[in-house]
């Protein structure tokens, strides 16, 4: 049996090894670190004035993987398609049609998602119809109409594609505006063009549905 004395001699050698002990564990049981992050999904379509979420999942240097909740910061690159708010899950809003990046930013460690933003396009109406493109003048210029929008028109700055058969490279089309300062195509022809070009516009909606604009232009050219 412990005597008074001998009993308060241990309880302070056992105070003493529980201090020691938990000073050993303090320093043997290191908090794992962030290795890697991925941003859930890593690729998001959506319409203009559509929303979404995007997520953080971080790995750590113990292997284990869990979301990242707060402590992220979101850019987007080219900036005006989309906005990008959250300090971890991040609320994704469309803006104008397009592509563009977001990037997840955690302890200097980054993720990425790639963003489509596409608009409500159910029809592309060309106007005008046909024209005639003189080599070495100034181009023709073509509305593509697209309806319901957003957005109202369709150019190859905003997601369109522009078809020219035959494609022989002699007819330059570049993206201007009307005189209602709508966007367009004006087509130009260049020296060897023949003639006639059929043109058409093709944009993929909001639901990944190739639209193509009817009917056909026709250019034709003058001063071959």
């Amino acid at each position: 049996m412990l005597t008074g004395r001998k009993l308060a001699l241990s309880l302070a050698f056992g105070g003493l090894l529980l201090v020691a002990f938990g000073v050993g564990c303090d320093g043997f049981f290191v908090s794992p670190t962030l290795t890697t992050i991925a941003v859930s999904p890593a690729s998001v379509s959506l319409a203009i004035g559509a929303s979404t979420t995007l997520q953080v999942y971080g790995t750590y240097s113990d292997g284990s993987r869990n979301q990242v909740t707060s402590g992220v910061t979101w850019t987007v690159d080219p900036t005006g398609i989309a906005t990008v708010t959250g300090t971890g899950n991040a609320n994704v809003t469309g803006v104008a049609t397009g592509s563009t990046t977001a990037t997840a930013s955690a302890q200097a460690i980054t993720g990425t998602a790639s963003i489509t933003v596409a608009g409500n396009v159910t029809t592309i109406t060309p106007n005008p119809t046909q024209g005639t493109a003189t080599i070495g003048e100034a181009g023709v210029p073509f509305d593509f109409v697209a309806s319901p929008g957003p957005p109202g028109y369709i150019t190859t700055a905003n997601g369109g594609t522009l078809t020219i058969t035959p494609d022989d490279g002699d007819i330059n089309c570049e993206v201007s505006t009307d005189g209602s300062g709508n966007p367009d195509e004006v087509c130009a022809a260049e020296t060897g063009a023949t003639g006639p070009y059929q043109i058409t516009m093709s944009y993929v909606n909001e639901n990944g549905v190739t639209i193509t604009s009817s009917p056909v232009v026709t250019l034709n050219v003058a001063g071959q």
